[in-house]
This record gives C-alpha cells, sequence and structure tokens, in this order.
C-alpha cells in the first residue's frame, strides 16, 4: 500500500479514485464492512482504492484536552488498512490553515483537481471547510457537477453493523477486551518503540520496558496482565499505563515488565496486548510501598495466566 503523507506529495498519477474520508480509528469491523464495499467498486471502476485520514485528527487541534483516547497511530492505521487490501493511504496534515479552507475549495482543488474521484464514500455527518460550512448534501451536489457519485458509510456497513470507535472505546474503558476483540475483529493492542528509562524497577528486580506514548491519549489507565508480542515471540507479562504518580511522573507510558525474559529491547518495536485489569494506578506513600505492591501485582498477573493456560 502506497502512504501519502501530505499535499505536497500528491502527483498526476495519483489522479483517479476510488475514496472514502474518515479517521478510521482502530480498523475495526465496521470500517472493515465499509472497506470491502470501497475496495469491491474499486475493483469495478479499475481504479485505486485510497483512504484519506487528517494527522493531527480534528478534535486534538480545536479541543486536545477533551479529544477522545486513540484507538490507534498513524502507524498503526496503515499496517490494519494494508492488511485490509487498501491500495493508498492518504494522510493530510490537519491545522488551523487547513480547517480556514472554504468547502468549496477542498472540494475543487483537492478531490477534484489533485485526486480526480470518481466515487465517494464519507459518513453523513462528514463536515468540512471554514466554520464546518461543507456538508454532505454539498458533496452530493457537486458529484452531480463533477461527475462522481457519493454514498454514505451507513449505506455500506452490514445491515445489523452498530461497531464504533466510541463502543471500542466504551468496552476498554471497562476492562471487557472480549467484546473489545470481538468488535475490533482482533485483540486490542498498544503498539510502540522501547525507549531508554529511569531504570528504577531493575533495582527491585521488575525491569521494565518503556513506551513513550508522545501524544497517543490510551483509553486504558491502570495495571493489565498482559501478552507482549517481541518479533514473532509471545511472552507474559504485568504492565502499567499511567504518569507513575509515585514517581511524579509527568507524562503518560507504558511499562512492561515481561516474565522470563532476557535480552535488549532498546529500540525495538514491540506489541503489548492487555488480557484483564488488574488494579487502577495509585499514588503510594514510599517506593518500598509501591514495590510491595509490583511483587503482588506480578504474582496476580502469573497466577491469571496459570489459570487460563490450564
Amino acid at each position: 500500500m502506497e502512504l501519502i503523507r501530505g499535499l505536497h506529495n500528491l502527483r498526476p498519477r495519483h489522479q483517479g479514485c476510488v475514496l472514502t474520508i474518515g479517521k478510521f480509528d482502530g480498523v475495526h469491523n465496521g470500517h472493515k464492512a465499509v472497506l470491502a464495499n470501497v475496495l469491491k467498486r474499486a475493483e469495478q471502476l479499475g481504479l485505486p482504492a485510497t483512504v484519506m485520514v487528517f494527522e493531527p485528527q480534528p478534535e486534538e487541534v480545536f479541543a486536545p484536552a477533551t479529544a477522545p483516547a486513540r484507538l490507534s497511530t498513524l502507524s498503526e492505521k496503515y499496517r490494519l488498512l494494508k492488511a485490509a487490501g487498501v491500495d493508498r493511504l492518504l494522510c493530510v496534515r490537519f491545522n488551523q490553515a487547513f480547517a480556514r479552507q472554504r468547502a468549496d475549495t477542498f472540494i475543487h482543488d483537492l478531490l477534484v483537481d489533485k485526486l480526480g474521484v470518481r466515487f465517494l464514500v464519507v459518513g453523513d455527518d462528514f463536515r468540512f471547510g471554514q466554520g464546518r460550512e461543507g456538508d454532505f448534501e454539498m458533496l452530493q451536489q457537486a458529484g452531480q457537477k463533477y461527475g462522481f457519485e457519493v454514498v454514505s458509510t451507513q449505506s455500506f456497513r452490514v445491515d445489523d453493523c452498530r461497531i464504533s470507535s466510541t463502543a471500542v472505546r466504551h468496552a476498554l474503558e471497562q476492562g471487557d477486551f472480549a467484546r473489545t476483540a470481538s468488535m475490533l475483529g482482533r485483540p486490542y493492542s498498544i503498539q510502540g518503540r522501547v525507549v531508554h528509562g529511569e531504570k528504577k524497577g531493575r533495582t527491585i528486580g521488575f525491569p521494565t520496558a518503556n513506551v513513550l506514548l508522545k501524544r497517543f491519549r490510551t483509553p486504558l489507565r491502570g495495571v493489565f496482565a498482559v501478552t507482549v508480542k517481541i518479533a514473532e515471540q509471545y511472552y507474559t507479562g504485568v504492565a502499567n499505563v499511567g504518569k507513575r504518580p509515585t514517581l511524579n511522573g509527568q507524562r503518560t507510558q507504558l511499562e512492561v515488565h515481561i516474565f522470563d525474559f532476557t535480552g535488549d529491547l532498546y529500540g525495538q518495536t514491540i506489541d503489548v496486548i492487555p488480557r484483564t485489569k488488574l488494579r487502577d494506578e495509585h499514588k503510594f506513600d514510599s517506593f518500598e510501598a509501591l514495590k510491595n505492591q509490583i511483587q503482588a501485582d506480578a504474582i496476580q498477573a502469573r497466577h491469571y495466566f496459570k489459570k487460563t493456560d490450564s
């Protein structure tokens, strides 16, 4: 799958496509139902199936404090969309300047001139352009004028599909990982690159792999029994997602203690799959109290995996 990062990288060869626009956060089964129909129409027209996403997501620009937690990073979206069979992923940088452009400019300059859209799939609540002046009806009118068909994502879903990214987030917040997996079509995971931490865990016999989440707000908070995928191998462990209040942490990060693993993970990408929530994150009165709790968490996690394997 071709990744086009930024409108400045669009070329004449990108003219002509079947396009769908959305967040595709998590690329869940509802998204996959839409994509299956997009791919089918692209095949019928002999055109590339193209997905347009915005990065950052609009809410993260306009209301970062209340923006929904992310289910997937851009790199994870790329991997999942590629697996779904999409031909091109266009990542548009979203900022105030982009948001201020007129809706008719978005249609004429981008959809028509640069992309040559022949078939467009968007949500019927999709809004775009300065002051959110553009809507689904405007796109339909533009389609009649410029010669492309516009359909809603709702009509491209299976009849009984009520899956949404919001529903997935809610299931994660509730710790219902079985329901989450049924909606995603796979177990939920957090993927990231291991970085150097403060190395305090190793002083108490619990070295951790640390993954900075940067601006990625995860719907998970707390301590979990997890499965960790490292270079196609799976391990079990215990993970904390939070700011580490006992250590006066400022940034949200993922820390994983991997059972029975020895090796250097710095710079490697790992997948952390939560299996069950053990507890919420707490601020302890001392590092010694935290150490004792971590030991108890590890015992509880090992017991969970022993029970589920039996």
